[in-house]
């Protein structure tokens, strides 16, 4: 099973909703052929901002350079409101596209918490502080009664809420998620989207969410960001749904959507 240790890059600073993560002129080259160009964003917090584009656009890979775990030219600033410390890195929570296990292993929600959360061999006791964060995150995503179900008895859509959660322990400032609703049915991108908003209302959280449901965010995000290796275009849904080229690119009639944000 992949390494689930969350990235604790510094210690939460003040919510105050005027927090932002500004990345400046960011660019990633693999092989000598440039992966991503001159990416400027600006992630405040209490904001929902969807990352949208073809395959191949470097949209994870975005995500990767954030977390550290690619080298990258450019800068990425963590700046909190004036007054309220020093510029520090937040705490940042990551879920990813998938999650792979056994599952025909004995392993349930439980334990995952409890491997995420230790540096060392899980052994067969956990404390109860343990149980209770468990608990608490399981709670924020209507996901707490999966705590000792074993991971492969879990449906996609309750397996990613599982996910959402772990990736809030602890509460993170900057939430990044991965392809979050790929494989889950109707009712379950439904719920997930809800919870999702829910949480960045409640706790004044900045989130990054690379999608394919161009629907789906066009109704739940704040923001948008057409990528294609470089920002095409960013602004409100209603405004980047209306661009030219990613009507070209996703081959849709988007007229609608246009109209489905209130």
């Amino acid at each position: 099973m992949e390494n689930l240790h969350h990235h604790h890059v510094g210690l939460a600073p003040h919510r105050c909703g005027e927090c932002c993560t500004r990345i400046e002129k960011l660019n990633v080259t693999l092989n000598r052929q440039p992966v991503l160009e001159d990416i400027t964003l600006h992630l405040h917090c209490g904001e929902l901002t969807t990352l949208v584009g073809p395959n191949g656009a470097g949209k994870s890979m975005l995500l990767k350079a954030i977390l550290g775990e690619v080298s990258h030219g450019g800068t990425i600033h963590f700046l909190p409101v004036a007054g309220h410390g020093r510029e520090d890195a937040p705490v940042i929570g990551y879920m990813p596209q998938q999650l792979d296990f056994d599952r025909n292993s004995p392993v349930n929600v439980h334990d995952l918490f409890a491997m995420a959360a230790s540096r060392w061999p899980v052994a067969l006791w956990y404390s109860r502080r343990t149980r209770r964060a468990a608990l608490e995150s399981l709670r924020y995503v209507e996901a707490e009664p999966l705590i000792d179900r074993r991971l492969g008895q879990l449906s996609g859509g309750e397996l990613q809420r599982v996910l959402l959660a772990l990736s809030l322990t602890p509460m993170p400032n900057l939430l990044l998620l991965d392809e979050p609703v790929s494989g889950i049915d109707a009712a379950g991108r439904e719920l997930f989207y809800r919870t999702v908003s829910d949480l960045r209302r409640r706790f004044d959280l900045s989130i990054l969410m690379v999608s394919h449901d161009l629907a789906g965010v066009t109704a739940v995000s704040d923001r948008i960001v057409f990528l294609n290796r470089r920002i095409v275009c960013l602004g409100r849904p209603a405004e980047v749904v209306a661009n030219r080229e990613l009507r070209r690119t996703f081959g849709l009639d988007l007229g609608p959507l246009e109209a489905s944000r209130p």
